[in-house]
């Protein structure tokens, strides 16, 4: 099997995957405890202008009904009106989609050569002080949820030193640096999370190579241990590194959502959890399916360049 058929084969299951998330979505939301209609008008509503605005918004029809035409919408960029304030859900989901891409992408640039780096230290120091302490810390990172440590650094940071402003606060008016400055701690506590990850299984991707007879050759060589790491082992270590980059930029954007509610930051996440206390079904889906669609691009982007890098794929006998 060649490798145009397998990113094929891979492609063509990430398309389904992303319709079976449109029906979880669409039943999740369906399934929601409330009425729509008496949501938007109030619980004082006469039953008579319930049944008008069920009736308006189409929520007499079939729900397979209502599904289809709902996901014929989407694939077409029409997202619908919040039932909430009648605005276009496409142009407020673009706007909040803008910040939340600036948050992920600058916590990967803060955290993906920090990772790599350490975990090149990590295996230059071997089962010695600093591999340890490098390995404990991470392991501890990892075992915090994102709240937790978002309020670590909102206590010590915002709370005892003053320095940063614990609500981040975004609009158009601010410089590029006054933008990154106002996103440090949630930058900061998406780069902690992420960090543990991608820094073990560097190491362990490094140390794996470290293994092999080349890199024996290099040693007996007399190159340096640092010079070895970094020119030899790294390079061929650098698959299984990109698949976990990979992946972590996808939990880096849909794993958003909990560090965006800490610090109310003006993204999808804090967005979609605001119009699900609306019951705002419409936002709900379209921020959802977003979401969805974000992870299995991401997945199915590992998955490809899982099969280029497999010299077996790329160099068939």
């Amino acid at each position: 099997m060649n490798i145009a058929t397998l990113i094929a084969q891979r492609v063509a299951l990430g398309i389904l995957s992303l319709f079976l998330v449109s029906i979880l979505i669409f039943v999740g939301t369906e399934i929601l405890p409330g009425d729509v209609a008496t949501a938007i008008l109030g619980r004082s509503a006469t039953p008579d202008a319930v049944a008008n605005i069920r009736r308006d918004l189409g929520l007499d029809d079939p729900a397979i009904f209502r599904y289809f035409h709902w996901l014929a919408s989407f694939v077409q960029g029409d997202l619908g009106v919040s039932l909430s304030n009648g605005q276009d859900i496409a142009q407020s989901v673009g706007r909040r989609l803008q910040n939340t891409l600036f948050l992920a992408g600058t916590a990967a640039i803060a955290s993906i050569p920090l990772a790599v780096f350490l975990g090149m230290v990590a295996v230059h120091y071997k089962d010695g002080f600093v591999d340890k302490f490098i390995s404990m810390t991470t392991l501890a990172a990892i075992s915090l949820p994102e709240f937790f440590v978002g309020y670590m650094l909102i206590l010590f940071f915002s709370m005892t030193l003053g320095w940063f402003d614990p609500i981040v606060s975004l609009n158009d008016s601010m410089s590029f640096l006054e933008r990154l400055y106002a996103i440090i701690l949630p930058v900061m506590t998406l780069t902690l999370v992420v960090l543990a990850h991608m820094m073990r299984m560097t190491r362990a991707a490094i140390l794996n190579v470290m293994t092999s007879s080349y890199i024996e050759t290099a040693e007996l060589k007399g190159l340096s241990g640092g010079v070895v790491i970094f020119l030899h082992a790294f390079p061929n270590a650098i698959s299984p590194i990109i698949n976990v980059v990979v992946l972590n930029m996808a939990y880096l954007v849909v794993g958003v959502v909990v560090v965006e509610v800490i610090f109310v930051y003006p993204g999808m996440g804090q967005f979609m959890v605001d119009h699900v206390a609306k019951r705002d079904v419409p936002v709900v889906q379209a921020c959802g399916l977003i979401f969805g669609g974000i992870y299995i691009f991401f997945n199915l982007t590992a998955d490809i360049i899982s099969i280029i890098s497999n010299p077996r794929l790329r160099h068939p006998r």
